[in-house]
């Protein structure tokens, strides 16, 4: 009688020495880094970023050659320099969603790295630390305007924004970023989501204006069911805490609920 012995073949991210197994998961730093890097390696995505200081840059410029005197301030130079970035930031978070599927590199990387929720975890770290990079940028650029610019016109610099003014900047910067984000997880395919994002941010918003100067009813309701319009409040940075519920209860209907659907479809989608 001939015994056979067998060796159990390897789990990926398992070894096995002997009778035990040792589990080898990738750390969720070292996923976040790479997705980082995933960002800026294409020519798309570093372009994207280099777009986020050139229009600041233009922006700037712009406050400088066409304000008044009086609107030389550094909130004034602080809103046109953010305005591009929550432009850029959305798509910026599409492309680093919808890549897996737009450009085939899914089954690689769920293939690396089995627990797709820990990608799309990754993904979202990814992109809000990007977020949180810009807005420093964007506050330094808005500085050297409001410095260059009142010299230029021959009057005091005006520093107007609080540390709570910047904090609530940030939040919106986030909360837009995450809209993005939500439609890349959401729909899975570049262009789709973008214009997607594009419908969210500037028709549906024009049609909500539009219904609340014509009917009393939806001019009361809007606060309530209007995401974008509620995250106006952040940009001004007073917000009340009726304003908070109505971040809050939007972000519920429009971020969190799309958010947990999309999730859910994509631990079960099928990867080509």
């Amino acid at each position: 009688m001939t015994t056979i012995a067998t060796t159990p073949a390897p789990v990926a991210g398992r070894s096995t020495m002997g009778t035990a197994t040792v589990d080898r998961t990738i750390p969720l730093g070292r996923i976040v880094t790479t997705e980082l890097r995933k960002m800026f390696d294409t020519r798309s995505g570093f372009w994207l970023m280099a777009s986020i200081g050139i229009l600041g840059l233009l922006a700037t410029g712009a406050v400088i050659a066409f304000s008044s005197d009086a609107g030389l301030t550094y909130n004034t130079f602080a809103t046109a320099v953010g305005y591009p970035m929550t432009v850029v930031l959305p798509i910026i978070a599409i492309l680093s969603v919808t890549s897996e599927w737009s450009q085939r590199s899914g089954l690689t990387t769920f293939t690396l790295v089995p627990h797709r929720g820990r990608v799309v975890a990754a993904k979202a770290i990814a992109c809000a630390a990007v977020a949180v990079a810009t807005v420093p940028l964007a506050l330094a650029v808005g500085a050297l305007g409001n410095v260059v610019g009142t010299r230029i016109a021959g009057v005091e610099p005006i520093w107007d924004l609080t540390v709570i003014n910047m904090a609530t900047i940030l939040l919106a910067n986030l909360l837009g970023l995450m809209v993005g984000f939500m439609l890349g997880v959401l729909i899975r395919s570049s262009a789709g989501a973008i214009v997607g994002y594009f419908v969210y941010s500037f028709l549906l918003p024009t049609l909500a204006v539009i219904l609340a100067g014509s009917q009393a009813w939806f001019r009361q309701l809007q606060p309530w069911i209007d995401f974008k319009f509620a995250q106006g409040s952040l940009i001004d940075g007073t917000v009340t805490a009726q304003q908070w519920a109505h971040l809050g209860v939007t972000g519920v209907i429009w971020l969190l609920v799309p958010l947990t659907i999309g999730l859910a479809i994509v631990v079960r989608a099928e990867v080509k």
